[in-house]
């Protein structure tokens, strides 16, 4: 059976591989060590609350999903692109229909 340390241990490294990151590189964006990373990576050390939320947000997820044992790292982020991307599709339509309606209020005002 699997501990909770272990879940993130495992969570933790997937994600930052996922990323193409070195340790350093995570270390450097939550402000710790190399050393303190690659201890809760092989599950020696265990993160603050304060910590996991830091490292969430520097690979850009919920911290939930570093304890989650059903999700795969790689699936996570693929559903965080497709949202992004959704997101981004209906932002890029609302400002194209704007212009569009700047540029016909613009020819009827020149008449």
């Amino acid at each position: 059976m699997t501990n909770i340390r272990q879940v993130l241990a495992d969570n933790l490294k997937s994600y930052r591989y996922t990323l193409g990151w070195s340790q350093a590189a995570l270390a450097e964006k939550v402000n710790t060590s190399t050393n303190y990373i690659g201890m809760i990576e092989i599950g020696k050390k265990f993160p603050s609350p304060e910590m996991i939320e830091k490292l969430a947000a520097a690979i850009g997820i919920d911290s939930t999903l570093l304890f989650s044992k059903e999700i795969n790292p790689q699936d996570a982020f693929n559903n965080l692109k497709i949202t992004a991307l959704t997101e981004l599709g209906g932002l890029v339509g609302r400002f194209i229909e704007g212009k569009l309606k700047d540029l016909r209020e613009n020819k009827e005002a020149l008449g």
